[in-house]
């Protein structure tokens, strides 16, 4: 994760989500294909220990987070729009909780 977060954002440290979306755009106005979501299975580990939640809990957490960023979602924008994709993130995951 740290060579593909330097390689693909300049930012030389381990992060625990990247997403990618596809260079081709048309894929995601079809709701085809958005682009690839690579998730660190050790940060997700080490996250769901430090904010005391089970494994896939955080899995799932890291999952939709990644997926909003497909979809246009930038909480490194300003705060409006943190809050923002921070609201719709615990919306997504209480609507698939709910499910369950």
């Amino acid at each position: 994760m740290k060579l593909l977060n330097s390689r693909y954002r300049g930012i030389n440290k381990v992060t625990d989500v990247l997403s990618f979306p596809l260079a081709d755009e048309r894929f995601g106005q079809d709701g085809c294909l958005l682009g690839d979501i690579v998730i660190s299975i050790p940060e997700t580990s080490a996250q769901a220990k430090h904010f005391r939640v089970s494994f896939y809990d955080e899995l799932l957490r890291l999952l939709v987070h990644g997926l909003l960023h497909l979809i246009g979602y930038d909480h490194e924008k300003n705060a409006a729009e943190k809050k923002r994709m921070e609201r719709k993130e615990k919306a997504i995951i209480n609507a698939v909780t709910k499910m369950d």
